[in-house]
């Protein structure tokens, strides 16, 4: 029984040891965005859903789109867009000054950038 015990605690400390480390604000963020999907394109006024992984938080994340296939240049969502933001999913209300017609869209977390999914903002 002591094997066990021992050996659970070992393998324990071993998958704590491979989580990936994202902290809070005042930290260093060393995991990059993963992007899975966005819902499918919306109106300037309509809501656009981002679903992935690591995607920090508000105050430590940023919205590009419009941006080039390296995530370069493009229109930022102002922090005034945000319905919500979690780890996992980011929902945003389309600006009204939003760039209309097909993009790339980037989440950035503090010097990490995600890869890009295609999204289209509509008349």
């Amino acid at each position: 029984m002591l094997r066990f015990f021992v050996a659970s605690l070992l393998m324990a400390g071993g998958l704590v040891a491979c989580a990936p480390a994202q902290q809070g604000a005042s930290r260093m963020v060393t995991v990059t965005p993963v992007l899975i999907k966005a819902s499918e394109g919306a109106a300037r006024g309509g809501t656009l859903t981002i679903q992935g992984r690591y995607l920090g938080g508000p105050s430590t994340g940023k919205v590009r789109l419009g941006a080039n296939e390296q995530g370069e240049g493009g229109y930022v969502f102002p922090a005034a867009a945000v319905q919500s933001w979690t780890d996992s999913q980011i929902v945003l209300t389309v600006p009204s000054d939003a760039p209309v017609g097909g993009s790339w869209l980037f989440v950035e977390v503090g010097a990490m950038r995600s890869t890009g999914l295609p999204f289209s903002v509509k008349q």
